[in-house]
């Protein structure tokens, strides 16, 4: 679903800047899991997309995401891999670049978003034409996403793009 909320429903809002990172996902006692955390600067950085990349698969090695036991959690790790490309992408073509990759997890869902100064509203491509090249990165997030949006920051340029997907079973 295309989506302008800043949040997800449900969503308490951003994670503050105390937010633990890489605390366990479960908890053996069966108390709700502490959320996991990892950012990425991306400002100034060359080769963005595959540095993107290969954080978040080192952060889903960490959060046990990968290695993937079964074929539907494979292809929930290559997800989460493909919409932080096309995020990161969208940035660096129709943005100033990206400043940041943010990662979190519950356990539940991972909630993924890219940090840009960029003034545009990133939407799928409508109507969507499949034979076509280009124009199909917001198109290929919202059919990977539970949920996807744009948080805009008050007095300053720039917004941030979300997408969370589900954890896999």
């Amino acid at each position: 679903m295309s989506t302008t909320r800043p949040y997800s429903p449900g969503d308490r809002g951003p994670e503050s800047e105390a937010a633990v990172a890489d605390a366990p996902a479960e908890r053996a006692s069966g108390t709700p899991a502490a959320r996991q955390v990892r950012r990425l600067s991306l400002n100034g950085a060359s080769g963005i997309v595959p540095l993107a990349r290969d954080y978040t698969r080192e952060a889903l090695h960490a959060w046990g995401w990968l290695p993937a036991e079964s074929a539907d959690r494979r292809a929930a790790a290559e997800d989460v891999l493909l919409v932080v490309s096309e995020l990161v992408t969208n940035a660096c073509l129709h943005a100033e670049g990206p400043d940041e990759l943010h990662l979190s997890t519950d356990g539940k869902v991972l909630r993924i978003e890219v940090s840009d100064r960029g003034t545009g509203q990133p939407a799928p491509r409508t109507p969507h034409r499949a034979g076509r090249p280009g124009g199909h990165g917001m198109f290929i997030v919202q059919r990977l996403c539970l949920d996807w949006g744009v948080v805009r920051s008050p007095g300053a340029a720039g917004k941030t793009v979300w997408a969370e997907v589900g954890a896999p079973a």
